[in-house]
């Protein structure tokens, strides 16, 4: 039987990854997967209600949820909320960006306690350098996967992925990382190569577009496909990586009516990986 060009290819990336040791979960197709979801961000002036009508307006199930929509406290009231989310067919993927900022148990462990109590196993982190020892301690503990998030220029811990590269390489290996494919890109970092830096360290990507790859222009964001952002060579690479998590639209100024650019994102970003002959998943 012939094979053609793409499943020999992927034919080879299975074979790589069993001899390596690093074997992902392949779909009988062998097809590549890119798992579109929301993080809640993106509606952060909106309620649950809202944002339940927005997922299903998407028809997408996965939702990095903000604790503005999830909230922290008081603990016992995290359950009931994070099933409501479920009931209505909504899989929550992960939580945050949540902070680190203190340097103490009393102030991590009670975030680790939500994650608990919401049934997350992961999250996008962004502790600062002095807590991360510490936030260590807890993914041990809790056995909960970090996602670290670069923020870009403005950001004096992590303004790239290769800033987090430098610190987490010794660390446990549930900290890893959470590309912010447009904080990357405004820093003048290519987020492709960051993606395949990441390897199967890479836990959460944002995805937005932009008008201009600097510090400046950056900062309005436009739907994805109307920009400067090269989304196809990045989604190639995660299926390169066989990346197994989740691809989170979020938009950051458009926070008034955020639907039309969502939409019109989802719309993009599924056409371009029917044509790249992948699947959402």
């Amino acid at each position: 039987m012939k094979m053609n060009r793409r499943e020999l290819l992927w034919t080879g990336f299975a074979a790589a990854a069993c001899s390596t040791g690093n074997m992902r979960v392949f779909a009988s197709s062998a097809k590549p997967v890119i798992r579109l979801g929301m993080a809640s961000y993106s509606f952060h002036k909106f309620d649950m209600a809202h944002v339940i009508d927005f997922m299903h307006q998407l028809k997408c199930p996965y939702l990095n949820v903000k604790d503005v929509h999830l909230p922290m406290m008081p603990l016992s009231d995290v359950p009931h909320l994070a099933q409501q989310y479920r009931d209505a067919g909504i899989q929550l993927t992960d939580a945050g960006a949540i902070y680190f900022k203190a340097d103490t148990d009393e102030d991590v462990r009670p975030k680790f306690e939500y994650l608990k109590a919401a049934g997350l196993k992961s999250f996008v982190g962004a502790p600062t350098h002095a807590v991360l020892p510490r936030v260590e301690r807890f993914v041990k503990e809790y056995d909960i996967r970090m996602g670290l998030h670069n923020h870009g220029p403005s950001d004096v811990e992590w303004p790239s992925p290769y800033d987090v590269q430098k610190v987490i390489e010794k660390m446990d290996h549930r900290i890893g990382y959470c590309i912010d494919i447009g904080h990357t890109l405004r820093i003048g970092v290519d987020p492709v190569a960051s993606i395949r830096m990441a390897g199967n360290r890479l836990y959460n990507v944002h995805v937005r577009d932009l008008t201009a790859a600097d510090a400046k222009g950056g900062r309005t964001g436009v739907p994805m496909g109307d920009g400067v952002m090269p989304i196809r060579e990045i989604f190639h690479a995660l299926a390169e990586i066989q990346y197994p998590y989740f691809v989170d639209l979020e938009l950051e100024n458009h926070d008034d009516d955020p639907m039309p650019y969502c939409m019109k994102s989802f719309a993009y970003m599924r056409g371009l990986i029917n044509e790249m002959g992948y699947s959402e998943g």
